[in-house]
């Protein structure tokens, strides 16, 4: 099961510095006068490579199946829908995104660690804490496209989207735990706001995503507050 979350579908550009990087492509680029640096522009030069979409993509439906597919170009993450004991839900407001570009708590997998682990993890990386309780995940991995303009250039030409794992938490602790000024910060500020309002915060390509969690999990965020 581990191996299922294995980055085996690793783009080849996004993986150009690690290759770069290999003390034996480093020994070969020194006896041919390579500079990495021009490795480097040509494959900028190439732009982006996306995989065509089909009609059955599930992509377009926004929900795929038990296990992520390892063998696209879809990046394997995972989100986090985080209730507080009103039913409210955190968001942040992106430190890399066009103007008002407000999220639920989400990110990648990191080598074999499975989904949950790095649920918990991106909590502590994003929030600040990890003090909640794990309500339900979701019933398969979900996945978006990304648009062709994204402006973060750490997605150029490395993934055509993501494909996530999500999880429904109860933050235990107050106000007071939750930090987004962390070492390598995702939020430049955060808010509790009603689960009703998810669709309307999130950017476009996102929100067939959201709506299929908001579904999902909906005996939970529309449950009567503590």
């Amino acid at each position: 099961m581990v191996g299922m979350y294995r980055r085996a579908n690793f783009p080849p550009r996004c993986a150009l510095d690690e290759l770069l990087a290999d003390p034996l492509i480093q020994l070969v680029m020194k006896a041919d006068r390579v500079d990495p640096e021009q490795i480097r522009q040509l494959i900028a030069q190439l732009g982006p490579t996306r995989a065509p979409a089909t009609a059955a993509s599930p992509a377009q439906e926004g929900e795929m199946g038990i296990y992520p597919d390892a063998a696209s170009q879809y990046r394997s993450g995972v989100g986090i829908m985080l209730l507080n004991p009103r039913n409210e839900v955190l968001v942040g407001r992106r430190v890399h995104g066009p103007g008002e570009a407000w999220q639920m708590p989400q990110g990648g997998i990191d080598g074999d660690e499975e989904p949950l682990a790095a649920a918990l993890r991106e909590l502590r990386e994003e929030v600040g804490t990890d003090n909640v309780e794990v309500l339900a995940e979701s019933r398969g991995w979900l996945r978006y496209d990304l648009p062709a303009d994204l402006p973060d250039p750490r997605w150029a030409g490395c993934w055509r989207g993501q494909q996530q794992k999500w999880f429904a938490m109860r933050f235990l602790g107050d106000d007071a735990e939750i930090d987004v000024a962390t070492a390598e910060p995702e939020f430049s500020e955060w808010r509790w706001v009603p689960a009703s309002q998810l669709p309307e915060l999130i950017v476009a390509f996102k929100r067939q995503v959201y709506q299929a969690i908001l579904q999902q999990f909906r005996d939970i965020h529309t449950a009567s507050a503590q």
